[in-house]
């Protein structure tokens, strides 16, 4: 398949297209992002890899990052992990709090921010250097050391989150938070402000599409732990928009308010796009049409 020329058709027939999405502004440093970005990245498992647009500009991966934090708890806890997190789709926005107090501080599903920042507190549990060694986990998937935080975006967050405060409080009411708020929160705004490019994070997915093993060929996560990280992506990685991006696209997938996608069919490629501008659901505009568009012309769907 002429996957080259595909991306290039694409590209242009997406940046055609009026640009109705807005940059996040809620946090003011992910407002001072050109909505004019577009790129899209594709890693085959085979090993041939074809970029098109912004592919090498370092991005905010935001709740993408949730992924990864989930796969080191899950690697670490096991099945233990669903006592305190459920996989379902909570059909509400990301930051959603009426959910939680309403299921007794039990969230959805570890997509969410409620989840996230349970998945948050275990990792701050369980890791010796939380930040570190998470931040190192991210790199070691991506087989890159330059990745890091941004501080300026973590500070931004801590100052702007308001809502993750008083979810995490809610959550630390309903015993489901055993470490310091401010210690899971910083941990939780640090995790969200990974900075990655295009191809960072499609080499980052890797695992998720070829059975665990990372582009090192390492087993980062069993195929097991790989197949259900994937059926929850599939069903919540779009927070209320994720039956539409499963019908329209047919994969699962991540987004992130900083404009990242991350979609994947398993044994076969990992597909990323970022554009930084989103829709009202808080999902990359541009990102969503160039991948509905990739499936179609591509014929490439789990279903």
């Amino acid at each position: 398949m002429k996957y080259e020329q595909i991306l290039k058709t694409i590209y242009k027939e997406v940046t055609s297209l009026e640009n109705t999405g807005e940059v996040a502004s809620y946090i003011p440093e992910l407002a001072k992002v050109s909505k004019d970005h577009f790129g899209m990245y594709l890693n085959r498992i085979d090993g041939n890899n074809y970029a098109e647009g912004d592919t090498d500009t370092k991005f905010s991966i935001q709740s993408i990052s949730k992924v990864f934090s989930l796969t080191v708890a899950f690697a670490n806890q096991g099945d233990a992990l669903w006592n305190r997190v459920d996989v379902e789709p909570s059909g509400n926005p990301f930051n959603y709090l009426s959910l939680l107090e309403r299921e007794k501080g039990i969230p959805r599903n570890p997509l969410i921010n409620s989840g996230a920042i349970v998945v948050a507190d275990c990792l701050v549990s369980t890791l010796k250097n939380p930040k570190k060694d998470f931040l190192q986990f991210v790199r070691d998937l991506a087989d890159d050391q330059t990745i890091n935080f941004n501080e300026e975006v973590a500070a931004s967050e801590k100052a702007t989150g308001f809502k993750n405060y008083a979810i995490a409080n809610l959550l630390k009411s309903y015993n489901n938070l055993a470490n310091p708020v401010e210690e899971v929160l910083d941990f939780y705004f640090h995790q969200c402000s990974i900075e990655m490019n295009c191809k960072q994070l499609s080499n980052a997915f890797v695992p998720y599409a070829n059975k665990g093993k990372s582009l090192l060929n390492d087993a980062c996560v069993s195929a097991k732990q790989a197949k259900r990280i994937n059926a929850i992506m599939l069903t919540c990685g779009f927070y209320d928009e994720a039956g539409e991006f499963a019908f329209e696209v047919g994969l699962p997938g991540k987004s992130g308010v900083g404009g990242g996608i991350v979609a994947l069919l398993p044994n076969e490629f990992v597909i990323t796009t970022w554009s930084p501008a989103l829709n009202e659901k808080g999902n990359s505009y541009y990102g969503m049409q160039a991948l509905e568009k990739f499936t179609t012309q591509t014929n490439s769907s789990i279903f």
